[in-house]
C-alpha cells in the first residue's frame, strides 16, 4: 500500500506497475492509453478503467 500521488492523505492500493506511482479510486485512470506497457495485460488499474469506460459507452449506446 502506498498513498495516492494526487493526494498524499489517501492511502491507495492501486499501483501503476509502469511508473510505480499509487492512484486513489478518485484519480484512477491510466495515463498512457496509446504507449506500449509491458505490464498492460496484468494492470489492475487498465482493467478497471477500461471497465468503467465500456460500461459509459453501453449506457450512451443505450440512450440512443
Amino acid at each position: 500500500m502506498g498513498t495516492c500521488r494526487n493526494h498524499p492523505d489517501r492511502e491507495s492500493g492501486y499501483r501503476c506497475m509502469k511508473y510505480g506511482y499509487y492512484l486513489c479510486e478518485e484519480c484512477l485512470c491510466c495515463n498512457d492509453l496509446d504507449m506500449f506497457c509491458k505490464a498492460r495485460s496484468s494492470c489492475i488499474i487498465y482493467f478497471l478503467t477500461s471497465k468503467k469506460g465500456k460500461e459509459l459507452d453501453e449506457i450512451t449506446e443505450a440512450g440512443n
